[in-house]
């Protein structure tokens, strides 16, 4: 049986109070925050590094960044889960960065990175923007929303959804590009 990536105990305002406990200094509170997170925040970095060892290294520095800026978090911008996602995927893209190989032949779209944060979760209710964004979604041609859901949700590349739809890479590339100005147009309405 799959263990949940959250606690189901844990809601979106018990993570608050978790955090605002971290920021007063409260271990006991931190330990409890990453209990109930770090399944969810292991699996944003793993699917970025594909790397255990590593993704276990930047998952301590994104607890520890965790930490070290919980009085910055403001429930009124993003809830706790969004805002630690975040975390660790900018310093996840950080440690890419950082560590490219100079003869990598891929180019890396930090962009199609696979964004957790907006994954819905069943303990969590979907906000008024991820239901327009779902709407928008269905408003692309097949099979168009599957593949923008494919690049950010499951993190595939442009070369593995080449690989996926059966279609030449440049396709991808303007198929991803049309369909993200066309949401982006949607979501604006």
């Amino acid at each position: 049986m799959n263990q949940p990536l959250l606690s189901e105990q844990h809601t979106t305002e018990s993570l608050a109070n978790l955090l605002l406990s971290v920021a007063q200094g409260e271990r006991h509170a931190f330990a409890e925050l990453y209990q109930a997170t770090h399944r969810k925040l292991f699996g944003i970095v793993y699917r970025i590094l594909k790397n255990q060892a590593v993704s276990e290294e930047v998952l301590q520095e994104v607890y520890l960044k965790i930490w070290e800026k919980a009085a910055s978090f403001d429930a009124s911008v993003a809830s706790p889960i969004t805002w630690m996602a975040t975390i660790a995927r900018n310093r996840t893209i950080d440690e890419i960065r950082k560590n490219r190989l100079p003869d990598s032949d891929e180019e890396v779209d930090f962009d199609l990175i696979a964004d957790d944060s907006m994954a819905p979760d069943d303990s969590f209710t979907k906000s008024q923007d991820l239901l327009k964004l779902e709407a928008c979604l269905g408003g692309l041609e097949s099979p168009r929303a599957e593949m923008i859901k494919a690049a950010y949700l499951d993190g595939f590349s442009r070369q593995e959804l080449a690989e996926r739809f059966e279609q030449p890479l440049g396709t991808i590339k303007t198929w991803l590009h049309r369909s993200i100005k066309q949401l982006q147009g949607c979501m604006n309405l």
